[in-house]
């Protein structure tokens, strides 16, 4: 999802007019339905030119029904182990076997196995009493607010990149959303760091500082996503003084070979795999510029 928005920002900014030009979106009848925000949309939602259809979300019965009973699935094991234990005790009892163990008899090797399965079983309960996940919750990024846009993108543009960050904000863990093209910052908005002057103010973002970092550099010559699932681990965050301090994850995505999308999230590891492998390459039209 986040790659597939940052395509989409990439189209507008490539597809937003110059000065003193007529919209490319009247010259063009049949704009690209990739993404419709509601500033392009009709009635109910749907856009003046074809429709977008949410898809369904798929669930995983399993997955949940495991997700919501997780202590008596993780206890299951011992009273399973316990039970096979306690049968095969009574299946000796009772079938008038001597109580020694004879190798020569068929009924004392599967006893034996029965035995074994039993407390691999019992073993297995308590590994998963004594291990379990840390419970990762989202943190208050310590920093103001900020909301800045270029002056000199055009008013569609500014629009679409607004609902693509109302979009992102509502439904993932992102709270902090830069994003640098052709050498400039055409969007800032979340939480920032604050100005070290200490006004209350948000920190500017460096561009060509932050262009000729290792991280961006990186990212935008692979032209791949690059995720820091826990940034307090990486080195690199230095390069990101604009961001909040107690960021917890980051995405770069590339936009293109002029730009790059930065993402900051307020939970450690809090972007899953749908949110990263929802990839859309576009191809570049260069006799579209961005307003300047």
């Amino acid at each position: 999802m986040l790659s597939a928005t940052a395509t989409h920002l990439l189209r507008i900014l490539l597809r937003s007019p110059p000065p003193n030009l007529p919209s490319r979106s009247q010259r063009h009848p049949h704009p690209s339905p990739l993404l419709r925000s509601p500033s392009a949309a009709g009635p109910n939602g749907v856009g003046a030119v074809g429709s977008y259809k949410t898809p369904k979300p798929q669930r995983d019965l399993l997955r949940e029904l495991v997700s919501e009973n997780d202590g008596f699935v993780r206890v299951l094991p011992i009273y399973v182990g316990g039970f096979s234990l306690l049968a095969v005790l009574l299946n000796r009892s009772f079938s008038n076997i001597p109580p020694v163990a004879d190798a020569s008899s068929s009924q004392s090797r599967a006893d034996i196995l029965s035995l074994a399965l039993a407390v691999t079983n019992i073993l297995a309960g308590l590994v998963w009493l004594s291990i379990r996940p840390k419970n990762i919750s989202p943190v208050v990024l310590r920093g103001v607010q900020c909301r800045r846009l270029n002056p000199l993108i055009s008013k569609r543009a500014v629009l679409e990149m607004l609902w693509a960050w109302d979009s992102l904000s509502a439904v993932t863990c992102c709270r902090s959303l830069v994003v640098v093209y052709d050498s400039s910052c055409v969007l800032q908005i979340g939480v920032a760091a604050e100005s070290p002057l200490e006004d209350g103010d948000a920190m500017d973002v460096d561009v060509k500082k932050l262009l000729q970092g290792s991280l961006c550099k990186s990212a935008m010559e692979s032209q791949k996503q690059s995720y820091m699932a826990n940034l307090s681990l990486y080195p690199g965050k230095s390069e990101l003084p604009f961001l909040p301090t107690n960021t917890q994850s980051v995405i770069l995505q590339p936009i293109g070979d002029n730009g790059v999308a930065i993402i900051g999230g307020s939970t450690i590891r809090g972007f899953n795999n749908t949110d990263q492998e929802l990839h859309c390459n576009p191809r570049l039209d260069h006799s579209h510029g961005c307003k300047k």
